[in-house]
């Protein structure tokens, strides 16, 4: 079996896209102003999901071990309900600490 050998990117000179016709694999002409604008829906992308504690503020993780037969039904009853897993969780927690 023949190894694949990664491409090595390199950053090269910065490329005024307003000047430079390029296109995209559909043809559309990308401009600077179409680049800035992917380039922020990427790291929009790339941050993660939304913090449950407030704006800017980590989400702290809890993670806990369970048997199977429980896994398979939090994941069952969370996919009947249309949510995920971790909401079922933070609703149990909330009332159960709560009591």
């Amino acid at each position: 079996m023949v190894k694949k050998q990664k491409e090595k990117y390199v950053w090269g000179k910065d490329v005024d896209l307003d000047k430079t016709v390029i296109l995209d694999k559909q043809g559309k002409r990308l401009t600077n102003a179409r680049a800035e604008k992917i380039a922020q829906e990427i790291v929009k992308q790339a941050t993660g999901r939304p913090s449950l504690t407030g704006p800017k503020k980590v989400s702290p993780e809890v993670k806990a071990r369970v048997p199977q037969k429980l896994k398979v039904k939090l994941e069952r009853e969370a996919k009947r309900r249309g949510e995920t897993p971790s909401v079922l969780i933070r609703e149990a927690l909330e009332d159960y600490l709560s009591a």
